[in-house]
C-alpha cells in the first residue's frame, strides 16, 4: 500500500495532490518498526522525485542528472515531522485521529515546502514580507494537500481496516 502510495506522484494529478502524507501517517500508525516508518515515505518520495526530476522535469535541470531537490531538507523534514506526529496521534485509529492527523500533516507540509521554497529561491525577497508573499503564493497548493491528504488518508486506512476483516493475521496489534 505505501508503495503504490509513492506510484501516486509518479501519474497525472493536480499539483500537491499526493499520497506522501498518507503513507507517512499509515506508517506510523501500522508499523512496529520506528525507523522503518521514518524511512518508507522518505525513501518513497525520494525515488519517486529522482524519477520525476530526471524525466517530466529533466529540462529545469539542465538535463543533468538530478539526485536531491533545493527543497529537500525542508520537504524531507516535513515528512519527517509527519510521522513523528502521527506515532503521537494514531496511537488508537479512529476516524477522528485519521482525519484530524491528516489535517495537521497538511499543515506541516505546507509550512515545510514553503520555508523551504521562501528560503532556496531568489524570486522571493529574505525577509517578512518574501515569507509572507511565498506562503501566499503556495495557498492554491495547500488545498490540493488538504484534498490529497484526506483522500489518500481515506484510501490507505479504509482499504487496511476493510483487509483486517478478510484477513484476521492483520489483526495484531503491533509490539
Amino acid at each position: 500500500m505505501v508503495l503504490a502510495g509513492a506510484f501516486s506522484r509518479l501519474i497525472p494529478h493536480p499539483w500537491d495532490f499526493t499520497a506522501i502524507g498518507a503513507t507517512a501517517l499509515f506508517g506510523a500508525a501500522y508499523f512496529s518498526n520506528r525507523i522503518i516508518a521514518l524511512l518508507v515515505p522518505l525513501v518513497s518520495v525520494w525515488l519517486s522525485d529522482i524519477v520525476m526530476n530526471n524525466t517530466v522535469y529533466s529540462s529545469f535541470h539542465g538535463n543533468k542528472l538530478w539526485l536531491f531537490p533545493e527543497v529537500f531538507p525542508w520537504q524531507y523534514a516535513g515528512f519527517a515531522l509527519i510521522t513523528l506526529v502521527g506515532f503521537g496521534l494514531l496511537k488508537k485509529v479512529k476516524l477522528t485521529s485519521v482525519i484530524g492527523s491528516s489535517l495537521v500533516a497538511s499543515i506541516i507540509f505546507f509550512l515545510m515546502s514553503n520555508i523551504g521554497v521562501w528560503l532556496g529561491n531568489s524570486l522571493y525577497p529574505q525577509n517578512f514580507a518574501g515569507l509572507t508573499a511565498c506562503y501566499a503564493a503556495g495557498i492554491p497548493f495547500f488545498w490540493n494537500t488538504i484534498a490529497g491528504d484526506l483522500f489518500f488518508c481515506g484510501v490507505l486506512f479504509g482499504v487496511f481496516e476493510l483487509a483486517k476483516y478478510k484477513f484476521p493475521v492483520l489483526q495484531v496489534a503491533k509490539a
